[in-house]
């Protein structure tokens, strides 16, 4: 695979992403998303970030930060995991288009979590070995919050296990691949993880960033 010669840096990439959601949160859309609707462009593409992203309808990563036809590469499955075909899905993009930024973005009031923590609870769960199987990937960064005070208040349980859900698969993707590390080494590739907020729209990048502050790739916010 070759990558482009000239290539979006994380920090140009995020702080993009970081004016696209300002605007959806305040129910402005950009007229270069809009009118990037119209060019189809079926020879190439240029990605600024690849997101994995909850398969949920209210979370369409292109919507919620404003972008455009063919400047996000989205990977969207249930409770945003990671499986090995996420991973491949990750370095294709990395490698095929020399995209920087990864954000790996939960959401609130996250169906596969719920259903995660009914699991552990014994109050219900998955009902299916497929439904089960996104069940077993994330209940192991999230079994130890039931287990806790947080279990008093479900709110912020579910809070926290969509947090940990999301840190689980950023470190997976950090850590699984071979060539992800390599590119975050030699080329300043950038995982980070997000929460979006269903009720206000706001995407909080809590995860990964203030590492990439310390090795200068992202300004101070």
């Amino acid at each position: 695979m070759t990558t482009p010669v000239e290539t979006t840096t994380a920090l140009l990439a995020l702080e993009r992403l970081r004016e696209g959601n300002a605007r959806y949160a305040q129910n402005v859309r950009s007229v270069d998303s809009l009118v990037s609707h119209s060019r189809r462009d079926t020879t190439s593409q240029s990605p600024v970030a690849i997101v994995l992203g909850c398969s949920d309808s209210r979370a369409p990563a292109e919507i919620v930060f404003d972008q455009g036809l063919g400047d996000l590469f989205v990977i969207r499955v249930a409770g945003n995991i990671v499986a090995p075909s996420q991973i491949g899905s990750v370095e294709f993009a990395a490698e095929r288009f020399g995209t920087r930024l990864v954000v790996v973005m939960g959401h609130t009031h996250c169906g596969a979590i719920d259903s995660t923590i009914e699991a552990i609870t014994a109050s219900g769960g998955a009902s299916s070995p497929n439904l089960q199987s996104i069940v077993r990937r994330v209940r192991p960064a999230i079994e130890g919050l039931v287990h806790t005070d947080l279990a008093k208040d479900p709110e912020r349980l579910r809070r926290a296990a969509m947090r940990a859900n999301v840190r689980a698969s950023v470190n997976h993707l950090r850590h699984g691949s071979d060539i992800i590390e390599r590119l975050a080494e030699d080329d300043h590739l950038l995982v980070v993880g997000a929460e979006l907020d269903l009720t206000t729209g706001v995407v909080d990048f809590f995860e990964g960033v203030s590492e990439a502050h310390k090795l200068g790739l992202v300004a101070p916010r």
